[in-house]
């Protein structure tokens, strides 16, 4: 079973915080179907018509987002009164407005951790969980990423030393804490120059065989910028969570049914990731897709999110025929 077609979305608009913010949200498939929200990576990826895709349009009604400072949302970059307890209540937000009751959570990469928080947070609106490319948001889950020594920088160094260019002068800084210094430089120049090669890092190493960054080494100046300052703005600040917070927590959601989708070689959220959520999770299933690395894009995972999204689909028919 492969992914559906392109969807187009039957609704659009932005909704305004009440700090200010406008936040970007469609709705897509139908609307008398299972309410699905699906949580966009990064932080500050932005949402894609791709994302519509990932899901069945005669069985979900399908809401995405764009978090805050990233691609339609407003004001753009945005770190101010950015956290991942604003992306919550954001998403609380959204579920009031359409009036929904109850929905299934999905969400990728930091979506994946996005909607454990959410799911946390608020359990009684949870039907499940649909998650691709565990990010658990733990200091080694950022080390892993970005800090010499530890799993990606070991597999790709050419691409690592790359990435580690903006801050070769400053050699004894924590990487975190030196492109802090460069993403918040007053040269315009070098604020560009060390988001290109942050957002360029993680882009070249998301798939299982080497995709356009890998082979051209450039990327669109906005979208990194995006990426590149929310990324370190979140995991500077640790993902605004105590330590371990997700796991700690999983009590509150485990008992709900849960699709895990994890790429066997994905560079950028190692596997253990998915499997230390899944051993915890009685009701969750872990699929590992074996020609795949990260991207939602390859082909594998792709497919395997589709699926997953069938089988919630019947699971929850089923149990709704089960209560009567």
């Amino acid at each position: 079973m492969s992914i559906g077609s392109a969807i187009e979305a039957f609704a659009s608009q932005w909704l305004e915080t009440s700090d200010g913010q406008q936040i970007y949200l469609e709705q897509s498939g139908n609307p008398s179907g299972i309410p699905v929200i699906y949580c966009h990576g990064g932080p500050g990826g932005g949402s894609s018509p791709f994302h519509r895709q990932l899901f069945d349009a005669a069985l979900y009604h399908i809401i995405i987002f764009d978090q805050r400072g990233c691609g339609l949302s407003s004001p753009a970059l945005q770190l101010e009164n950015n956290s991942t307890q604003h992306l919550i209540a954001d998403m609380e937000m959204i579920r009031q407005h359409l009036q929904i009751e109850n929905w299934v959570v999905a969400g990728g990469s930091w979506g994946s951790t996005l909607a454990l928080a959410y799911g946390q947070a608020y359990p009684q609106h949870c039907l499940g969980f649909i998650l691709r490319g565990i990010f658990l948001g733990r200091e080694q889950d950022i080390d892993w990423l970005y800090r010499a020594g530890f799993g990606a920088s070991q597999v790709f160094p050419d691409y690592y030393q790359d990435f580690l260019q903006p801050i070769a002068h400053l050699p004894d800084m924590d990487v975190l804490q030196a492109y802090q210094l460069q993403l918040h430089h007053q040269n315009q120049a070098v604020r560009l120059n060390a988001a290109l090669a942050w957002s360029i890092w993680e882009s070249r190493i998301a798939t299982l065989l080497p995709n356009e960054f890998a082979q051209s080494g450039e990327m669109d100046a906005q979208s990194a910028l995006a990426l590149a300052l929310i990324e370190h703005h979140y995991f500077i600040h640790h993902c605004f969570f105590e330590p371990n917070q997700l796991l700690n927590n999983l009590h509150k959601i485990s008992h709900l049914p849960c699709y895990i989708v994890h790429g066997r070689y994905d560079m950028i959220c190692k596997a253990e990731n998915a499997f230390s959520l899944a051993s915890l999770w009685p009701e969750a299933q872990l699929n590992w897709v074996v020609n795949a690395g990260h991207s939602a894009s390859e082909a594998g995972i792709a497919t395997a999110l589709y699926q997953a999204s069938r089988e919630m689909a019947d699971k929850l028919h089923s149990q709704k025929r089960t209560a009567v």
